[in-house]
């Protein structure tokens, strides 16, 4: 039997903290293996458990922005989830460029914060579909690292670029990507980081984003 997924939770409303640590109890492959309601916390969690996963909120004492840049430099085994009722553009990007996996707004359904959690687990990433339509409204924008581009050329990607997006779109790690395609890791690795530069993308989680929004074109 696989080892469970071990979780931390840290927000500083209990009763919203209570209700998710019930959720991924629930679950016969998650464990909680402690709680919190601080930055200060978080950070401490980190170090002392290096639990797989932890959600937090962002609002809580300290700032998660703060927690979340702290532990990506000590702990970056830690995936950190960010469950929030924050929707504002520039948080969600300041977050996933300090290091977190996945954002998530607070309502979310215990069965869709189990699946992102397990997903997360996995090496994939989760952007909730408010907050990813604002994400792909910004690509049009001057501020935007894309420039006067209203979308990423796609079309500049070569078949085995695509091919590699596809597969990067569904959350698949690199190591998960070479195996499927029957490629060497570090070529992947190289392959990915072509595509970032060339569709003029910050990260993994945009490039899941951007494939959501060919999709429903």
């Amino acid at each position: 039997m696989a080892e469970p997924i071990r979780v931390a939770v840290v927000d500083d409303h209990p009763m919203l903290r209570e209700g998710v640590v019930r959720t991924l109890l629930d679950e016969g492959d998650i464990e909680v293996v402690s709680e919190g309601g601080t930055a200060a916390d978080a950070i401490e969690i980190a170090q002392k458990f290096l639990p797989d996963i932890m959600l937090l909120d962002m609002n809580m004492p300290g700032s998660g922005l703060v927690a979340i840049e702290r532990i990506s430099e000590v702990c970056p085994a830690v995936k950190l989830i960010v469950l929030t009722v924050q929707e504002d553009h520039d948080t969600v990007t300041q977050a996933l460029k300090l290091g977190a996996r996945a954002y998530a707004l607070k309502g979310v359904g215990a069965s869709e914060l189990v699946d992102i959690v397990r997903a997360v687990q996995d090496g994939g990433s989760y952007v909730s579909p408010p907050l990813a339509a604002k994400l792909l409204a910004n690509f049009g924008t001057p501020g935007h690292k894309a420039g006067a581009h209203q979308e990423p050329p796609i079309e500049t990607l070569t078949a085995r670029e695509e091919q590699i997006l596809v597969l990067l779109g569904r959350g698949l790690r690199n190591k998960e990507i070479a195996q499927q395609l029957d490629l060497k890791e570090k070529t992947v690795k190289h392959y990915v980081t072509n595509i970032l530069q060339k569709l003029q993308l910050r990260n993994r989680v945009e490039a899941a984003v951007l494939l959501q929004k060919q999709a429903k074109g």
